[in-house]
């Protein structure tokens, strides 16, 4: 069952006529709704604390904690929406793939993918091997009451980019000749992800995710011609996948401004857009019917209150006219961002835009 509905979509709960579902709903809302990427994270002392001597995969799988984590910066910071404390290559690990996150490097692979035999390591998520990401969203949902919960996953060409390189890539060379030199290979790869990355936004909404977002955070590196035929249709199948729940499902990547209007195609219901593109021009490009989220880079917040302020207003005031809008940041929080500049900006998004 959804956080938004019961399953014969009639019965609404706590969470339905929240500020941030209202927004992604494009449905007048009492402010604009803000939540932050990376909010629980490294620039919070209290998570730095509770993360002390944990490795990261190991602090995803434990559900007491990823609870704790979560909702640190609901406290903290007042914000509208949660999102759940896990990370993207979590369903990887749990099929089996030999992986792990290296402090300061990201998700290294043991084995990269790059044959149609690494292909067939790749089996299907079950519910049973991610159990912890259920237990964990019941524990929150229970704490969290009206504030909704946003589940994620990473987004297949992501995912198929730390396979293929084994790690994070400035240019995505290996990616790319896969993805050029052998497409059907690069389409079942994608196809299988997009499986995997279905499955595991499954288990959150079905476990009371109020909204989900796919984060690709890498297709940046690709051309609109290219995203469309190698890209989309897997991206497609994952939105395809969970449309039946009823869930807002937000579609995120960053050097993406070239790339919105055919992320929106993808099948979101709300856009995220990185600093890069005004969110008048991002709404232009993404055409009517479609949610915007943004879009303050995250460096600002390093400036002075009034340059935060400066900046932030520029947004609003680019958002005015959209169908809907969630602000956030245009990326994720910094690790060395100041945790009161968050909590200031909060407030300033929910005192100037008071209806």
């Amino acid at each position: 069952m959804s956080a938004n509905q019961s399953p014969a979509g009639k019965q609404q709960t706590a969470t339905y006529d929240s500020a941030f579902l209202k927004a992604c709903r494009r449905e007048p809302v009492p402010h604009t709704p803000v939540w932050f990427m990376r909010q629980a994270g490294r620039s919070l002392p209290e998570y730095r604390k509770v993360r002390e001597g944990i490795p990261m995969l190991e602090s995803c799988m434990r559900p007491e904690l990823v609870t704790e984590i979560t909702l640190q910066p609901v406290r903290r910071h007042g914000v509208d929406a949660a999102i759940f404390f896990s990370d993207i290559v979590v369903p990887l690990k749990a099929i089996g793939v030999d992986l792990d996150i290296k402090p300061g490097v990201g998700p290294v692979v043991e084995n990269p993918v790059r044959t149609r035999a690494d292909l067939a390591r790749l089996r299907d998520l079950t519910p049973e091997d991610v159990s912890y990401v259920t237990e964990a969203f019941g524990l929150l949902t229970r704490e969290l009451g009206a504030t909704p919960l946003i589940g994620f996953a990473g987004a297949p060409f992501t995912l198929a980019s730390y396979l293929v390189e084994g790690g994070p890539s400035r240019n995505h060379e290996n990616t790319k000749a896969l993805m050029y030199g052998d497409p059907q290979l690069w389409a079942d790869l994608l196809d299988r992800l997009a499986g995997i990355t279905a499955a595991f936004l499954k288990v959150q909404i079905e476990a009371g995710a109020s909204a989900v977002q796919l984060f690709d955070s890498w297709v940046g590196a690709l051309a609109p011609a290219d995203y469309r035929r190698f890209v989309q249709p897997a991206s497609r199948k994952v939105f395809d996948a969970v449309a039946g729940y009823g869930v807002p499902r937000i579609h995120f990547g960053v050097g993406t401004g070239e790339l919105l209007g055919l992320m929106g195609e993808a099948g979101a219901d709300v856009v995220g857009v990185d600093w890069r593109v005004p969110l008048d021009e991002a709404a232009r490009r993404v055409g009517p019917g479609k949610a915007l989220q943004g879009n303050l880079d995250p460096a600002v917040l390093f400036s002075t209150p009034q340059a935060v302020e400066t900046k932030t207003r520029e947004i609003l005031d680019a958002a005015a006219d959209l169908e809907g809008h969630v602000f956030n940041l245009g990326h994720g929080v910094l690790p060395t961002t100041d945790p009161d500049a968050l909590t200031r900006l909060v407030d300033y998004v929910h005192t100037r835009t008071a209806r």
